[in-house]
């Protein structure tokens, strides 16, 4: 409705319209009277639906006020009576994980726990190429010819069951997930997944890691009650957080409830650069400013996941296990190199896929799908975001070698594309297929490409009334004079910043572009300086991935002179020894 609209923009530089996240002013008023926060501060808080009550616990979020019994989880007290049985007689135990970054943080901390409480433990983890996504026969049983008794599957293992029946009466299964059930799950010793149909936790949002976090600690808890710690002391759980932190960020799990605290406390033990690996990492990337979300998103996530897209798929896993320093120093760089031979793979197709998609969306169709022969599978994701992202349409983007396609697909809030994948398999339209509302992967053959197109667009057909670019959410107005490192810093209490918990946007009021220039790695960045109208301190603003587009063009024009409403989230920047505020550029409209 027009009376929601931000200071009038209903067709801003990117096609956005910008409307404003109520608040409800009670609740808002309840928060900054029992807290004595800023309004700023409270009227966040309340438009993000925090209640007077939870708010406490938002701002400071600890693990004593918003971790769950464990035993909420459905299998969870049988998985952690059958592990401390294992670690009591030492058995040798298998780990099989999977190629992402949730997949290595949740291997990576299980193994450490095991090995910690003293069993064996081997690990192995699928190549995307060779082997797919989930346990295989193969490397099940030869994991059990290894000696593992006992095989824990981490974020994968919910819809393996034929796979898992290769070492009946070789080994037990545990699978420790969080990926969405389509029924029974496997017949299995124990599957402990909150998103498996029969699970009545409410813990749905979990990634594996938080999952096996939770796992460890009631097999603890089992190992207490057997007076297992009578003559040794407990492990150090707390220092598995900085895993379950950066596999939460990674996965694009809500930064809420438990997750909230999750993150929170892993980045303080992330911080301590106590784990080889994650240090190495941090080095490497010359990421020297205090660690958030966005360092385990886009500095460290990217590099973990590159070994799986394109290189050896346990190259992440090796570096966040490893104890040597000189080592992780060494597999971190070679992440860094794996990560720049992605970009390279992933721009090499980006262009014919976004032409290819553009074609799509102008022609109607409610969802996109591209495809082409010999494209990479390990960057087919990273594609279909970025598609998802320009056009605001549910994207999937397929690789075909041998008249076979492997594929991935992302969605947008509302649509639920994993499920559409499922109903697609289910049909027989495709050889494989599952995922989240958000992200999807699945395999079919080249003769079903049209097929399936066909059942998305019919499936997801709301999809195609959606605006050409998203909503842009708006939560509050400044003057280029009002955005003063003070407001950065509150802004600052309701980090960290991600999935359900986006970090404020807020818009600067007629700003002047007094300079504007191209920096960054091949000028892909604007560094620009605001006044206000009337004048006063000049406002430092930076926009990234801005090569092209209306909105660039504009910054680098300065406007021809004319005042422009900016877009974009307010932070405190440290340089140097002094902080001042910084303004990231998201979008802008011309006043």
């Amino acid at each position: 409705m027009t009376a929601d609209l931000v200071l009038g923009v209903s067709h801003s530089l990117s096609g956005r319209r910008w409307l404003w996240r109520p608040a409800e002013d009670r609740v808002a008023a309840g928060i900054a009277q029992k807290l004595v926060v800023p309004e700023i501060v409270s009227r966040l808080l309340a438009a993000r639906g925090v209640g007077i009550d939870a708010a406490a616990d938002f701002l400071e979020p600890t693990l004593r006020a918003l971790l769950p019994d464990p035993s909420l989880l459905m299998d969870m007290d049988v998985a952690a009576e059958r592990l401390a049985a294992a670690v009591r007689r030492a058995e040798t135990v298998a780990v099989f994980g999977d190629y992402d970054v949730d997949g290595a943080c949740s291997a990576a901390l299980m193994v450490s726990f095991l090995r910690a409480m003293g069993c064996p433990v081997h690990h192995h983890v699928p190549d995307r190429i060779l082997e797919g996504y989930g346990p295989n026969p193969a490397a099940l049983i030869a994991l059990a010819d290894l000696g593992a008794s006992l095989i824990v599957c981490v974020d994968c293992g919910t819809a393996a069951g034929d796979a898992l029946s290769a070492v009946a009466g070789k080994a037990e299964v545990i699978i420790l997930d969080h990926h969405k059930s389509e029924g029974a799950p496997p017949p299995v010793l124990a599957t402990v997944n909150p998103n498996r149909l029969d699970d009545t936790s409410g813990l749905g949002t979990l990634c594996a890691a938080g999952v096996a976090f939770m796992t460890a600690i009631a097999t603890v808890r089992a190992l207490r009650r057997l007076g297992f710690f009578s003559a040794r002391a407990e492990p150090d759980l707390i220092g598995l957080l900085d895993l379950v932190a950066l596999a939460t960020v990674c996965d694009v799990m809500p930064l809420t409830g438990v997750n909230r605290a999750f993150v929170c406390q892993g980045l303080k033990v992330m911080g301590r650069r106590a784990r080889p690996g994650i240090a190495a990492l941090l080095e490497v990337t010359q990421a020297r400013d205090k660690l958030n979300a966005s360092t385990c998103g886009f500095a460290l996530g990217p590099r973990i996941n590159a070994g799986g897209r394109i290189s050896e798929a346990d190259l992440g896993l090796r570096l966040l296990l490893t104890e040597d320093r000189v080592e992780a120093l060494a597999l971190a760089e070679k992440l860094e190199a794996v990560n720049r031979q992605r970009q390279d793979v992933e721009a090499s197709i980006m262009d014919s896929a976004m032409h290819a998609a553009e074609l799509q969306v102008g022609a109607g169709r409610a969802a996109v799908l591209v495809s082409g022969e010999g494209w990479h599978p390990g960057v087919v994701g990273i594609v279909a975001g970025r598609i998802k992202e320009r056009f605001n349409r549910p994207a999937c983007v397929a690789g075909f070698a041998d008249g076979v396609g492997k594929g991935s697909g992302r969605s947008v809030p509302g649509v639920d594309l994993g499920s559409a994948v499922i109903a697609a398999r289910q049909e027989g339209i495709l050889l494989t297929g599952g995922g989240h509302p958000m992200a999807a992967g699945f395999s079919l053959r080249a003769d079903r490409l049209g097929d399936f197109h066909a059942f998305l667009d019919e499936r997801l057909a709301g999809a195609g009334a959606l605006p050409s670019a998203a909503d842009l959410v708006i939560e509050g107005a400044l003057a280029v004079r009002g955005a003063t490192t003070e407001v950065a810093r509150h802004l600052e209490r309701l980090a960290p910043f991600g999935a359900g918990n986006e970090e404020p946007t807020l818009v600067l009021n007629r700003a002047r572009v007094v300079r504007a220039e191209r920096v960054g790695r091949e000028a892909g960045s604007i560094r620009a300086f605001l006044e206000g109208e009337g004048g006063g301190p000049r406002l430092k603003a930076m926009m990234f991935r801005a090569r092209e587009g209306a909105l660039a063009d504009a910054l680098l024009a300065r406007s021809e002179g004319v005042p422009m409403h900016l877009a974009g989230h307010l932070r405190a920047e440290a340089w140097n020894g002094s902080v001042t505020p910084c303004f990231i550029v998201s979008d802008g409209a011309v006043a």
